[in-house]
């Protein structure tokens, strides 16, 4: 059994009860609908989620990846796409801004990304680069004291509604691997903000693209010093993979729940299906891999607070990994129990079954984290 402090689970209870008295009735319509939880966003910052891992000297709540992932499963076993907006902010975007933001930018964006007044994205991948991250052809070259940055971005979380992008780019024409992480707007000359992608799932985590033609920048839009780029994205990797680890946690969780309630319920042959060896079967695994997914998370975001990222990077690619198929499995295996009814969106676990599928493409594929654990055990790293 995982134990938690009693402050850890009186945030669980907290996040549970917002979750499914106000975040849970929203979401078939969200998912209908396909637009920006707005009304969850507004009560995300009031419940300070954008800022709980950032530290109380910075106006944070100063808590760690193990209260990130809490939050993450509790909201996910309702509405995977409202958690993934809101985490994208509160892990990728102000924890760039936390890790590696100078004090003016902090003051300058830290209070509105809290607040949620301010929306940001994170934006790596390109038309020609996804898992290769380091092919990306955007470039950003020095003008004066500044940027002169050109290059597209393509699906990125929040685009079609954030106010600015950190954009990585490269920024040597000697050295390929060189990279900056830059500050852009995206209402800046030269941006042209493209379509929002209609998607399989993450119908209410809106998706898009944006390009860029010569959009010039000064020296304060640069976080870092232009060269250490490469190693501000792989530092985030770890946190990233662990927290999206817990979403796929909490979504499971949240198919297990309504394919066992139904099958408490439903009765065919003179009986409740939950009786029936086959139903028994399904629902023992679904419980297996989800405990032993939980379980993984947890260890490894207590290791990274621990201070060992540098040492997490095996274990954070087998938590993505396994937990990413096990939300796919488990959320199918719930549509199965329902039969005809899992189908329909009169319940959520065909919505469910589409959102889990991103676990196993977003943050890495499922096949990258098979790469990179393997590498790692060759290189006698584990």
């Amino acid at each position: 059994m995982i134990e938690f402090t009693a402050d850890q689970d009186e945030l669980r209870a907290l996040i549970r009860d917002w979750s499914r008295k106000k975040v849970q009735p929203r979401a078939r319509q969200l998912d209908i609908d396909a637009t920006f939880p707005r009304e969850s966003w507004a009560e995300a910052a009031e419940l300070d989620i954008f800022g709980m891992c950032v530290p109380a000297e910075l106006g944070g709540v100063g808590l760690g990846l193990v209260e990130m992932c809490i939050v993450a499963e509790e909201m996910s076993a309702v509405c995977l796409s409202t958690t993934a907006t809101v985490l994208h902010q509160a892990d990728l975007v102000i924890a760039r801004f936390v890790r590696h933001g100078s004090e003016a930018q902090q003051k300058a964006y830290l209070p509105a990304l809290m607040d949620g007044s301010l929306i940001g994205c994170l934006a790596i991948t390109e038309p020609g680069a996804g898992s290769d991250a380091l092919s990306m052809t955007t470039r950003a070259r020095r003008d004066g004291d500044g940027w002169v940055i050109s290059g597209a971005k393509t699906f990125i979380t929040s685009a079609p509604v954030a106010d600015f992008a950190l954009v990585y780019a490269k920024t040597s024409d000697e050295d390929p691997r060189q990279l900056g992480l830059f500050i852009i707007d995206l209402d800046a000359p030269g941006v042209a903000v493209g379509k929002s992608f209609s998607k399989m799932g993450w119908h209410g985590s809106p998706t898009g693209e944006f390009a860029m033609d010569g959009v010039r920048v000064g020296p304060e839009a640069l976080l870092g010093d232009g060269t250490d780029g490469r190693a501000i994205l792989m530092t985030g990797l770890n946190s990233e993979r662990i927290v999206m680890a817990a979403e796929s946690v909490g979504l499971a969780q949240g198919a297990f729940e309504v394919a066992l309630d139904y099958a408490r319920g439903r009765e065919q042959f003179g009986r409740p299906i939950v009786e029936f060896q086959m139903i028994q079967a399904k629902l023992a695994d679904m419980f297996t891999e989800i405990a032993a997914g939980r379980a993984l998370t947890y260890d490894a975001a207590r290791a990274l607070d621990g201070g060992h990222d540098a040492e997490l990077t095996a274990l954070a690619s087998a938590c993505k990994l396994f937990t990413a198929e096990t939300a796919s499995r488990v959320s199918s295996q719930a549509v199965q129990i329902l039969g005809g009814y899992g189908y329909t969106n009169e319940y959520p676990v065909e919505r469910f079954m589409r959102d889990a599928k991103l676990m196993e493409i977003g943050g890495g594929t499922s096949e990258i984290q098979r790469h990179i654990i393997a590498r790692e055990l060759a290189r006698g790293r584990i």
